[in-house]
């Protein structure tokens, strides 16, 4: 869908994080503001980071979402060096993280696309393919685009 990820009302939204964890632009500059920035920030410190390709979850505080799920997807440089097994490795975490947690909607951002730079037709595709592949008890996933671009992408790939 079309929209923005801080107002989703499902169980989880997925943060599209840096690797402290702390706060940053794009969606996670969003979704801190959205969630209450010095809680969410306090939470976040106290987590100590997190690996590019993995997960860490925190309360969703004044979000509609219970939790977010907080992503660290890579910085794209070639495409040769990782960076699709990381991006869906993001992916994957969040549904296992979620499934953790006992939730049953989720709703994603396009990881990496923004300052990180992950071409948004390789995301999308690298997205969709992960999620369709996946094993899970999650109900729902849900990808929202910030812009028409992506959800282009996404309407597309979700056609087939």
């Amino acid at each position: 869908m079309l929209g923005d990820i801080t107002t989703q009302e499902v169980d989880v939204v997925v943060n599209a994080a840096n690797s402290t964890l702390a706060g940053g632009g794009g969606v996670d500059g969003a979704v801190h503001r959205a969630a209450g920035a010095r809680e969410l920030h306090a939470a976040c410190a106290e987590l100590g980071g997190c690996a590019t390709g993995d997960v860490k979850a925190t309360d969703g505080f004044a979000l509609p979402a219970r939790w977010i799920v907080h992503a660290v997807g890579p910085v794209y440089r070639d495409g040769n060096r990782g960076e699709p097994e990381l991006l869906a490795s993001c992916y994957r975490r969040s549904l296992e993280v979620a499934e953790e947690l006992g939730a049953r909607s989720i709703a994603f951002p396009a990881i990496s696309t923004g300052i990180y730079g992950y071409p948004v037709a390789d995301a999308a595709r690298i997205a969709v393919e992960t999620l369709r592949d996946a094993t899970t008890e999650v109900e729902l996933a849900r990808l929202v685009a910030f812009d028409r671009t992506t959800h282009g992408h996404y309407v597309r790939l979700l056609g087939d």
